[in-house]
């Protein structure tokens, strides 16, 4: 009997979920595959679209000489980041389905391993873009038109791999809609240093989920899908490297235009050491590897959200005195 409940344990965890995760260690049984589905025993993906949410926030904040990042705003966005990704990772193993049931590595994924039915993930991901919807509508009108405006790309992504080399690049606008929605939440309109802190966003993801695309490269190929790991080959160090450089020099402008200051810009290149960390020991043909250096963007992100929210309420503080 042991052995069987061994089997099945084995059977419904996610391959590249962390061991002892906490939704396999305490979550009620009937919840796990939809927790699953949410990807919330993989938080990564939450706090990589939560971050430049958070940024936006904090950079418009030094533009208008707030005290600190609004507090009730990155609520929000961390309550709407949490529930459209589970919409949008449902949705998108709804449409992979058949894909993921031929690979090891996502064979265990609820859908493929009969945890959920394709018609129950589609209703699941409904049910968390109306989450996201109710979270959105608390924001002005020109917010609310341009987070639904991502619902576009959110549609497009998951059949980019099947036609292009570039689906990071569909990503990558869809994963940082949230730099430019955080900008309008609290200025009402779009401005040059949101564009900016977005364009270099896209340009992050590129890099790290290029990272991440290495563990399916030859699942990838075997399947006839594509991908920029694929694209670029053993040049990805070049490449990521590369989009990574491009991505700090972005946030450099965006900070400049904004009216950061030596804090925001100190917490810039320490995240681009770690970037530099992430390149130089990147080893493309260990899915280990791969994993660590995706997973540490987290930190990227959390260095600069800090370095934005101490120049807010420095640069408050100085302007008492």
């Amino acid at each position: 009997m042991q052995a069987d409940s061994t089997t099945v344990q084995q059977s419904t965890r996610v391959a590249d979920a962390p061991l002892n995760n906490w939704v396999d260690r305490y979550a009620p049984r009937p919840m796990r595959p939809y927790l699953r589905l949410a990807r919330l025993d993989r938080p990564i993906g939450f706090w990589l679209l939560l971050l430049p949410c958070w940024w936006s926030v904090g950079l418009a904040g030094v533009s208008l000489n707030q005290p600190y990042p609004d507090p009730w705003l990155l609520i929000l966005f961390a309550v709407g980041a949490l529930a459209m990704r589970a919409s949008g990772c449902a949705y998108n193993d709804y449409v992979d389905r058949n894909y993921d049931a031929q690979l090891p590595r996502t064979a265990g994924r609820p859908i493929p391993s009969g945890q959920v039915t394709p018609a129950e993930a589609l209703a699941f991901a409904t049910f968390c873009a109306f989450a996201g919807l109710l979270v959105l509508i608390q924001f002005n009108a020109f917010t609310i038109k341009l987070g639904a405006a991502s619902l576009f790309l959110v549609a497009l992504y998951p059949f980019m791999k099947r036609f292009t080399h570039w689906p990071q690049f569909i990503l990558g606008l869809a994963f940082n809609w949230g730099a430019l929605v955080g900008w309008t939440a609290v200025t009402g309109s779009l401005g040059l240093p949101a564009l900016l802190l977005y364009a270099g966003s896209v340009l992050w993801t590129i890099g790290y989920d290029t990272i991440y695309a290495h563990q399916d490269r030859e699942d990838d190929l075997l399947l006839g899908l594509r991908s920029t790991a694929i694209r670029f080959g053993d040049n990805t160090m070049t490449w990521v490297g590369g989009f990574y450089a491009a991505a700090v020099v972005l946030w450099l402008a965006a900070g400049y235009m904004a009216g950061t200051h030596l804090i925001y810009f100190t917490a810039v290149v320490l995240a681009s050491l770690q970037m530099a960390w992430q390149v130089t020991t990147l080893n493309i043909n260990d899915g280990e590897n791969c994993l660590r250096r995706f997973r540490s963007n987290r930190d990227v992100g959390v260095v600069i959200f800090i370095g934005l929210a101490a120049d807010t309420i420095l640069s408050w503080m100085a302007g008492l005195s």
